[in-house]
C-alpha cells in the first residue's frame, strides 16, 4: 500500500474495514474477525460506539477495576478505574485500606476558576486600546447573554474580563483574557462559544469607535479555552502520628517517615526524578478521569504545566514531619464535569459515576485528587521498603502467562513457583519452556 484513499469518510463501516484488512494484512479474513469479536453484540449500543467518533472500525477494551476502601472526608467510596498498567489498582486499593485505619483522606477545594482567551494583534496605541476596553467591557457580558443564561441559573458563569499586554512575548500581542465557573460541566463548549461571541464583539466595537486613526487596527488570532487551570485547585491530604505508620513492612516508622519525606524531596529538586514521580500520581488520576468519561489529555497537560510553574519541573506532590505527626499531600489543578459529554451518553461512564454517588464536579475533584496521592503513596511506599518491582511483577506475572497461553494446569505451576522465586520475564519464559518440556 502507497497509494492515498480517496472519499474514504463517505465509505461506509464495512467498506472501511475491508479495505484495511486488504490493504494492510496478509490474511485479511483473521484481522476482520478480530475487528468484530470486539463489537456489541446489541446494535444499538455499538452505534452509540461507533459514533463517538469519526471512521469508528471496532471497540478498544481497557479493563475497568474498583479500588474499595476510600474513606474521603469521613465517608467510604468505592472508585473506579480504567487503566491497562497492571498493580495500579491494588496499589490505590492497598493505599486505601491503609489509610482509611489512620484518619482517611481530607480534601479541600481551593478554587475552581476556568480560562478562556481570545488572542489578538494591535497595531497602535496601548493606552488608547486599554481605554476602548474599559469602555466595551460591560458589552462583553451584554452579547453574551444568551450563551451564559442557562449557566447563570447554575450559579455559574463569566467572572471576569481583562485585556492583556502581551508584546514582550510577540510583536503587536495582546490577549482577551477571561475566567469562567462552569459548576458541575466541564465546560468547554459554553466558554469556546463565549470567547468567540467576545471576538466578535472586538472587532465590531472597534470599526465603530472613533478613538482609533486609520492606521491603527486589530486582527483577531484565535479564541480558545485554556487546560491550563491553575486557579481551579483541589488539595488532597492524609496524615498521622508517626508511631501509627507501622505495618508489616514499616517496622522502623520514624525511619520510614525520614525515607518517604526525603524521596518527596528529591522529586522537589530532581526534574528526572520528578516526571516519574508525577507519571505514577497520574496514573491514579487518568484512571479515574477515563472511567467517569472527563478528557484525561487535558488534565494532563494542565497538570504537567502546573508541575513547572516556578520554572522547573517538580513534584505535585509534598511530605513533612512536623511534631511527631506524618503530612503528605498534592495540590493539582483538574478541570472536570458530571453533566454533559461523554457523561451522558457512555452506558460506562453513567454506571461509574452513578457508583461514586452521582457526586458535583468539585467532589469528582477531591476523588480523582485522592486517588492520585494514594497511587503516589503506594509507589513511594514500596521504593522506600520492599522496593517496586516485588509487587509489580507479581502482578506483571498474568500478562506473561497470558502472552505464552498457558493452560490451567500450567498457570496453577507457574504461580506456586513464583510464590517463592523472583519474578522476571526471563524466568518465567524459562520456567514455561521447562514445564513445557
Amino acid at each position: 500500500m502507497n497509494n492515498a484513499v480517496a472519499g474514504f469518510s463517505k465509505l461506509s463501516k464495512k467498506e472501511k474495514i475491508d479495505w484495511i484488512a486488504n490493504e494492510y494484512f496478509s490474511t485479511p479474513e483473521e484481522a476482520l474477525n478480530i475487528i468484530r469479536n470486539y463489537w456489541n453484540s446489541d446494535d444499538k449500543l455499538q452505534q452509540l460506539h461507533d459514533e463517538f467518533i469519526e471512521n469508528t472500525i471496532t471497540n478498544f477494551y481497557i479493563p475497568l477495576g474498583v479500588a474499595p476502601n476510600f474513606l474521603i472526608n469521613g465517608k467510604y467510596k468505592t472508585i473506579p478505574m480504567a487503566i491497562e498498567e497492571s498493580s495500579v489498582v491494588a496499589a490505590a486499593s492497598k493505599s486505601a485500606k491503609y489509610w482509611s485505619t489512620r484518619g482517611g483522606f481530607k480534601t479541600t477545594i481551593i478554587n475552581t476558576e476556568k480560562i478562556g482567551q481570545v488572542h489578538f494583534t494591535f497595531n497602535g496605541d496601548a493606552d488608547k486600546l486599554q481605554s476602548f476596553f474599559d469602555q466595551i467591557k460591560s458589552k462583553f457580558f451584554t452579547d453574551t447573554q444568551s450563551i451564559t443564561k442557562n449557566m447563570q441559573q447554575r450559579g455559574g458563569g463569566i467572572l471576569d474580563i481583562k485585556l492583556k499586554d502581551k508584546r514582550s512575548l510577540l510583536e503587536n500581542y495582546f490577549q482577551l483574557h477571561a475566567t469562567f465557573e462552569t459548576k458541575d460541566s466541564m465546560g468547554a463548549n459554553f466558554i469556546n462559544s463565549c470567547l468567540e461571541q467576545f471576538a466578535t464583539t472586538l472587532k465590531e466595537e472597534f470599526q465603530q469607535s472613533d478613538l482609533f486613526s486609520d492606521d491603527e487596527s486589530i486582527k483577531v488570532i484565535m479564541s480558545i479555552l485554556s487546560n491550563y487551570v491553575p486557579n481551579c485547585l483541589v488539595r488532597a491530604e492524609v496524615s498521622c502520628s508517626i508511631e501509627d505508620l507501622a505495618e508489616k513492612h514499616i517496622t522502623n516508622p520514624q525511619d520510614f517517615a525520614e525515607r518517604f519525606v526525603q524521596a518527596v524531596q528529591i522529586a522537589e529538586v530532581e526534574p528526572f526524578r520528578a516526571v516519574t514521580h508525577n507519571k505514577g500520581i497520574m496514573n491514579g488520576v487518568d484512571a479515574v478521569i477515563l472511567a467517569t468519561g472527563n478528557d484525561f489529555r487535558a488534565v494532563e497537560a494542565g497538570v504537567h504545566a502546573y508541575a513547572s510553574r516556578n520554572g522547573q519541573y517538580s513534584s505535585l506532590s509534598h511530605a513533612k514531619i512536623e511534631n511527631g505527626i506524618f503530612t503528605f499531600w498534592l495540590e493539582i489543578p483538574l478541570a472536570l464535569g458530571t453533566v454533559g459529554g461523554l457523561t451522558s451518553l457512555h452506558p460506562l461512564v453513567k454506571l461509574c459515576l452513578e457508583m461514586l454517588e452521582k457526586p458535583s464536579a468539585q467532589e469528582l475533584m477531591e476523588i480523582v485528587a485522592v486517588a492520585g496521592l494514594a497511587q503516589n503513596f503506594a509507589a513511594l511506599r514500596s521504593l522506600t521498603t520492599t522496593g517496586i518491582q516485588e509487587g509489580h511483577m507479581k502482578m506483571h506475572l498474568n500478562n506473561i502467562i497470558n502472552q505464552f497461553e498457558a493452560t490451567d494446569e500450567e498457570r496453577h505451576l507457574i504461580k506456586a513457583h513464583f510464590k517463592k522465586n523472583t519474578v522476571s520475564h526471563s524466568a518465567v519464559v524459562e520456567f514455561i519452556e521447562n514445564i513445557r518440556k
